[in-house]
């Protein structure tokens, strides 16, 4: 049992989100840090979508009422449990009476806490992920609050060392596939899409400036600032299906790119996509910060996913191994 004694808005029960339902008008929901996520559920030698706590806002403050293990992986949350402080993207066991503190993070957005055997709450419409717009899934369909108490599994913590378990975090490990941000700006990897012809006049202002992610923006969408680009032509369009990453340009000029809890239909102009795999890493800006749109295509996409694979299978080689040694 987790007791949630300190907890801000908006920090959410999620797993990898909840597939095949968009066209009754279901967003996917789920992680906006899917890496993150999965990384700790594999330390943890746990289901890749085993459900966690995804906190946005912080402090989070929780009690454990029973032993178990726990990895925390995303952000650097400053964590502490009771008085020691907790390195970022790491597993190690908690006991009886225990407290968790995670802070506001250092670098990045977005922390996960993953517990051993997963947040059991039920599933709905196949998945545990919460969605704040239905107001179904995870805790009663709605933000975490003060006195919830969560169920985890019943997972044996012993696969974990008793002085814990430290990753490299994925932006050094994958360092070669996933480049670095150059003056705090961070290049996110897009396709071309649809209606990207029609900003032809614009095309190297969509390139080349960096575009800041504004303040109104959150798990559905990031609203962009920067110098508006436009059509040639103002078009009709009849609604089209949206999926996370697609990045639309609606009349005044500046872009959103459609995120975890999007929209399941818009029509807007569509101008690109960000690639799958980059998706993680928008998961982890925040308000105030920049990226940079680097043109890409389907063979950038792959190469990326097969490094983020090989890299969460050694991860997972590696967990056995302890496991093992343990077991």
């Amino acid at each position: 049992m987790i007791e949630i004694e300190r907890t801000g808005a908006l920090n959410t029960v999620q797993d990898l989100g909840r597939r095949g339902f968009r066209h009754l008008g279901v967003s996917v929901s789920g992680a906006m840090d899917p890496l993150a996520l999965r990384a700790g559920n594999i330390l943890l030698g746990n289901d890749d979508n085993a459900a966690a706590i995804e906190v946005q806002v912080f402090p989070l403050r929780v009690r454990f009422h029973k032993s178990t293990a726990i990895a925390l992986t995303g952000a650097d949350c400053r964590a502490r449990l009771d008085d020691v402080d907790l390195p970022p993207w790491w597993g190690c066991r908690v006991e009886k009476g225990q407290v968790l503190e995670m802070r506001y993070p250092r670098s990045g957005s977005r922390g996960y806490l993953c517990v051993a055997d997963g947040i059991n709450v039920p599933e709905v419409l196949g998945s545990r992920s919460t969605a704040l717009r239905g107001s179904f899934g995870g805790f009663a369909g709605r933000p975490l609050m003060p006195g919830d108490r969560l169920t985890a599994g019943m997972a044996s913590p012993a696969s974990l060392p008793a002085g814990g378990l430290g990753i490299e975090p994925p932006e050094l490990a994958m360092r070669e596939v996933f480049a670095p941000a150059q003056e705090a700006v961070v290049p996110i990897r897009v396709i071309p899409s649809g209606e990207y012809d029609l900003f032809a006049a614009d095309h190297q202002r969509f390139w080349r400036q960096p575009w800041q992610i504004s303040r109104q923006s959150n798990r559905t969408g990031y609203r962009l600032s920067g110098e508006p680009i436009f059509p040639s032509q103002t078009i009709e369009m009849r609604s089209y299906g949206l999926i996370p990453g697609i990045v639309q340009v609606p009349p005044a000029g500046e872009p959103i790119i459609q995120l975890s809890d999007a929209n399941t239909a818009g029509g807007y102009p569509k101008i690109a996509c960000v690639i799958e795999e980059d998706l993680w890493r928008l998961g982890q800006l925040q308000a105030g910060q920049s990226i940079l749109f680097i043109n890409s295509d389907a063979r950038q996409a792959i190469v990326a996913r097969q490094a983020i694979e090989r890299w969460l299978g050694r991860l997972g080689d590696f967990s056995r191994s302890f496991a093992t040694i343990n077991g």
